[in-house]
């Protein structure tokens, strides 16, 4: 019989925010844990992040050499993941915090819509104090999230559930974005083969870190995002306004962004 469920988490130099979200998942579930360290210089003490996962579950360490990259760290979770017979396949990245039943939620949503094969939720973005900053509320159905993909990934990376099947079509995070916006490129080949979903419910807290990948990296990743959106143009209404929407946030720094964000919502 399946195992139910995994997460993957992919670390670096970030125990204190990986124990918060290890605390924070709580489910009535058993899911098991599979946490990639990318070389950090802070070495984690998993004695201490055990002691503080209160579900039910197993959790797996693996230890990279060197920093590699998120993109190398998220794929070698899934490469551990590909050889266990899990059924559904999340992922979670240091810091953030999920809600009480996110995970059992998104299954149940899976089991009752089998057509579905991956589904993100909506979060609440907050700081490193806590304070709201905004909400992301991404489309609902298959072919809204689609069509409105070349604007921005539609699912927050860290509230995905996915059928575990999934990957023998599409086996890992793409190499060549490996720095930023593998998520983005992922979640592109995703959804011309499989039908997605976000559940409108915010299930997840997600912090912006100022040490995380969107603000150190903030050039690279829109750059790169730009070349995914390049890969997979067509003539279109929302091909080419991402286009030059992307061109555009290119000379936008993460902050401003941010407090644009925060005034819409």
């Amino acid at each position: 019989m399946d195992k139910k469920i995994i997460i993957t988490i992919p670390h670096y130099n970030n125990p204190a925010g990986l124990i918060n979200t290890i605390s924070s998942i709580n489910d009535p579930i058993k899911i098991d844990i599979v946490i990639t360290d990318d070389g950090s210089e802070i070495k984690l003490d998993e004695h201490q992040v055990r002691s503080k996962y209160n579900n039910k579950g197993n959790i797996h360490f693996i230890y990279l050499d060197k920093n590699y990259g998120v993109g190398i760290a998220a794929n070698k979770c899934l490469e551990y993941v590909k050889n266990k017979s899990y059924k559904y396949v999340a992922r979670l990245d240091a810091g953030d915090i999920s809600y009480k039943n996110k995970f059992s939620k998104q299954i149940e949503f899976l089991e009752k819509n089998n057509q579905i094969m991956l589904v993100g939720t909506w979060a609440r973005v907050l700081d490193n104090e806590g304070n709201l900053l905004f909400y992301i509320k991404h489309p609902t159905d298959h072919n809204n999230i689609k069509r409105k993909m070349y604007l921005n990934s539609m699912f927050v990376n860290p509230t995905v559930l996915f059928k575990t099947s999934i990957l023998e079509t599409v086996s890992e995070y793409p190499i060549e974005y490996k720095d930023a916006a593998q998520d983005y490129a992922f979640f592109f080949k995703v959804i011309k083969h499989f039908k997605c979903a976000n559940i409108p419910e915010v299930l997840l807290d997600y912090i912006i870190d100022k040490n995380s990948i969107s603000t150190k990296k903030r050039k690279l990743q829109v750059k790169n995002r730009i070349k995914i959106i390049a890969e997979n143009f067509k003539l279109g209404i929302y091909p080419i306004y991402g286009l030059l929407r992307s061109l555009v946030l290119y000379f936008f720094s993460r902050s401003s962004t941010t407090i644009i964000k925060k005034r819409l919502n």
